[in-house]
Parts: structure tokens; C-alpha cells; sequence
């Protein structure tokens, strides 16, 4: 009996390491397709805990299941369990054991996050000064000639998006595909928050601050901005589209909006607020009304 329950077991420690691994493998396809070189490492990652979580679960999974088919009382046992006490073998293995994966885990997202940091996808207002002077002091001229440098503004309720190179401002984002992208992002009025999901990259814009962001794009397709930070009546229409191009069709669009004259962006928030539900919702706070929409040279 000792026998075949020592076979069941490591039979059982297989299967889940395998299933665990399969889920671990198969949940990269369970977020929105990447889309810059910071989002594979938080695929990585995320990888990781959905593997090790599955190791957990199921492990605990078994030890009921096994407890409960091998050592269940018979059908009239009404008597008492032995009350067992101060067992110090069971207390310090759970105990040790989720302190080492605590630790485990730890320690590769603080790897995740170090390699996303040396990609340079980390706001530069989170970190420490000497970290910053240290970062500036290790960074190549070249690197930073090649990076290419977009203003974000934002406010209740929209997006811009200026290129200084070009002096052109628009509504949608464009991203030249593999090439760093350093966004300069600020607020006019309250907290906001830039988040594309395929990016897997989020940052809080704070007001009377300039938010830099870094990261790099690497598949050319459309993707969607939101607001990570509820900023009110009309938060839910802080969206703006994101479009990776390809470098030839990228410097064609600049090209081709800096021959155009500014205009005032299109704001559904903007034309909600101008004109109401006929029938209101009956709340009985004040409304804040959008600020205007923004000069640009091209509405998408």
C-alpha cells in the first residue's frame, strides 16, 4: 500500500508540472497580441505566475482530493478527530514554503522590471535622482538621436499628440515601428493615465508635471489609448486610436499633415455636454464642463 501510494503520488506531481506548464504556455495567447518589446517581458512574467499559481492550486487541489478519497471516516465514525497539536514539521513547511515563493516571485519581477528599466520604458519621474544621473550618465548620444520624441497633452476629455520635428499635432498617435519612442506627457487639469493594452505599459500623467515615457513599438498595426484613471463625467470617451506604422509611411503622414493649417479636434464629450439626455439621469452633483478640444492638423 506504502508503495503504490508513494507511485500515485509522483504520478500526480507530473501531471500537475505538466498541466501547469501547458497553462503557463497557453496563457500568453490569453492577453491582447504585444505590440512593443516591454509587453513580451510582462508576458514572461505573467507566464510565470499563471504557472506557478496553477502549481499551487493544484497541488492544494490534490492534497483534499487525496485526503479526501484515502482517509475519509467510514459512514458511522461520529467520533471526534485526535486533537493534535504544536506539530512543528507541518507549522515551518507552510510557513517556508510560501515564504520561498513569495521571494520567488519577487525576485524575477524585480528582474522583469530592471530589464524593462534598461529598455527604457520607465517613467523617469519614479525613479530616484541618482538613478536618474546614473541612467543619463550611461546613456549613448546615439541612443538618444535615434529616439523619437512625441508631447502627449491631455485633459477632460481628450488627447493630442505634437511632434516637435514637424511642429504637427493630431489626434491619433503614430509610432514609427522599432525605433524608441520618448513621450513628453502632461496634464491641464486633473490625473490622468496612459494605458494601450498591447503595450502593456501604464503610466499616471500628474497635472504641473512632464511625465517622460520610453518605450518601443514592434508591430505595425492599430491599436487603442485609454485613460487609466477615472477623471469624471465623461471619462469613459478618453480614447484615442494608436497606429504603429512603418518608418516610410510614418514620415509620409508628418509630411503630409505639415502642409495643412490647424483645427479645432472633434470632442464627443464636448457635443454630449452641449447637448444633454432629454431625460436626466437625476444626479445632484455639478457638472464639469469638457475643455475646449484641441487645435490639430489632423482628426482620425
Amino acid at each position: 500500500m506504502r508503495v503504490f501510494n508513494i507511485l500515485l503520488l509522483v504520478v500526480f506531481v507530473v501531471i500537475i508540472i505538466i498541466v501547469s506548464h501547458g497553462l503557463g504556455q497557453q496563457s500568453y495567447d490569453w492577453l491582447p497580441t504585444s505590440a512593443t518589446q516591454e509587453a513580451e517581458l510582462v508576458g514572461h512574467l505573467f507566464s510565470f505566475l499563471v504557472t506557478l499559481g496553477s502549481l499551487v492550486f493544484f497541488g492544494v487541489l490534490g492534497v483534499l482530493l487525496y485526503s479526501i478519497f484515502f482517509y475519509r471516516a467510514s459512514k458511522n465514525d461520529d467520533s471526534d478527530a485526535p486533537p493534535i497539536r504544536g506539530n512543528w514539521t507541518l507549522e515551518i513547511t507552510w510557513t517556508v514554503i510560501p515564504i520561498l515563493l513569495v521571494t520567488w516571485i519577487a525576485g524575477y519581477s524585480y528582474n522583469i522590471y530592471q530589464r524593462m528599466n534598461s529598455l527604457g520604458s520607465l517613467s523617469i519621474v519614479n525613479l530616484p535622482n541618482s538613478l536618474i544621473e546614473s541612467a543619463f550618465a550611461q546613456t549613448d548620444s546615439s541612443d538618444i538621436a535615434s529616439e523619437e520624441e512625441i508631447e502627449v497633452v491631455v485633459k477632460q476629455w481628450s488627447w493630442s499628440f505634437r511632434y516637435p520635428a514637424t511642429n504637427v499635432t493630431s489626434t491619433a498617435l503614430h509610432l514609427p515601428v522599432n525605433k524608441r519612442i520618448h513621450l513628453l506627457m502632461t496634464s491641464e487639469d486633473v490625473l490622468h493615465g496612459f494605458y494601450v493594452p498591447n503595450f502593456r505599459i501604464k503610466q499616471d500623467i500628474v497635472p504641473n508635471r512632464t511625465i517622460e515615457l520610453k518605450f518601443t513599438p514592434n508591430r505595425v498595426g492599430k491599436y487603442q489609448l485609454h485613460d487609466s484613471q477615472f477623471s469624471g463625467t465623461y471619462f469613459a470617451l478618453m480614447g484615442a486610436d494608436v497606429y504603429v506604422d512603418t518608418p516610410d509611411t510614418y514620415q509620409q503622414w508628418l509630411t503630409q499633415l505639415s502642409t495643412q493649417q490647424p483645427t479645432s479636434a472633434n470632442n464627443q464629450a464636448t457635443e454630449e455636454h452641449a447637448n444633454p439626455l432629454e431625460t436626466p439621469l437625476g444626479v445632484s452633483w455639478p457638472m464639469v464642463s469638457p475643455a475646449n478640444p484641441p487645435m490639430v492638423h489632423s482628426i482620425e
